[in-house]
């Protein structure tokens, strides 16, 4: 069996819920340190040009957007589950509004000038306006529009008077009873804010909601190993991908295994990455490309959240 290797920074709020996921499952890995900032070669060696953080590398198969590695976990661990029997899509619909909906307030609320002269206050001016730049680029072209703070401060109180409420009402110690992908998606956005004195205040305003995060962050990390980005490139580089699924499926629009493709996340970081279409599913699109460094991977996309076209 293939290692799971993530390759991640530790100030990512979508790397955060990644670890956690690991944790969750109780999940050895190795954790390969990437640049919050482009450019990231060895990274895109990999995904094609995909630079979305983080991404889950197994051998020579490449899992790009937490909601399809959440899945591929699954696959890996079966129990402790992310979707237990009959809550299937109440947790992954509730998980992909915390992922775009909170996350987005969470991040205005974040980049705040209070809040940012404390995060990036140890460093040099240059830094903070590459990684601001770098920001701007990451999420223009798509379909995410920038919440202004003051909006954010206006409905964030909304948001987290309903969670309160739902937490001290839930029989269980989790959103739904038992943990559930619905549990990390939220829990990340909500790391964010706790990570300086400006935005905490946000959370632990709350207290049911401050205990529930506790439990979450609770599950810890998992096992990790360091392994470097050149190592990851030799273990896809030396490895086969694996058999593609065996779900029966017709794409909507036509799309069949063979063809050239495009596909690329419609929200923000929006870079396409190419190549031939090997799997459309209800869930999940695969795509193979070869790369000189990187050998012949399999890229995998979640449907939901990405456009394919014929290229």
């Amino acid at each position: 069996m293939s290692e799971l290797i993530l390759h991640h920074y530790p100030t990512s709020p979508f790397a955060e819920k990644a670890r956690l996921l690991l944790g969750f499952k109780g999940l050895s890995w190795r954790s390969v340190k990437i640049s919050p900032v482009m450019p990231k070669p060895d990274l895109t060696a990999l995904t094609g040009g995909y630079r979305k953080t983080p991404v889950l590398q197994i051998g020579a198969d490449i899992y790009c957007d937490t909601a399809l590695i959440a899945r591929r976990l699954e696959q890996e661990k079966a129990l402790p589950a992310f979707f237990p029997e009959g809550q299937e899509m109440i947790a992954a619909t509730f998980a992909a509004w915390a992922d775009s909906v909170v996350f987005q307030h969470a991040v205005s609320l974040v980049f705040q000038p209070e809040s940012v002269a404390v995060r990036f206050g140890n460093l040099p001016p240059e830094a903070i306006k590459a990684f601001i730049a770098d920001r701007a680029g990451l999420f223009s072209g798509g379909s995410a529009t920038k919440l202004s703070v003051e909006q954010a401060k206006h409905q964030w109180p909304t948001i987290m008077s309903r969670l309160e409420l739902q937490l001290q009402r839930e029989q269980g110690d989790f959103l739904f009873g038992e943990p559930s992908i619905a549990d990390f998606a939220l829990a990340h956005c909500l790391w964010f804010l706790k990570a300086t004195p400006v935005t905490s205040p946000l959370v632990d305003a709350y207290p049911a909601v401050a205990a529930w995060h506790a439990r979450v962050l609770g599950f810890g990390h998992g096992a990790a190993s360091e392994m470097s980005s050149e190592e990851a490139l030799e273990v896809a580089r030396t490895s086969t991908p694996a058999a593609l699924p065996d779900e029966q499926f017709v794409d909507p629009n036509g799309f069949k295994a063979g063809q050239q493709v495009v596909i690329a996340a419609t929200d923000y970081g929006v870079d396409p990455v190419a190549g031939e279409l090997l799997f459309a599913g209800c869930e999940e699109l695969i795509v193979r490309r070869e790369d000189e460094r990187g050998g012949v991977v399999h890229v995998h996309f979640p449907r939901l959240g990405f456009r394919i076209e014929a290229s």
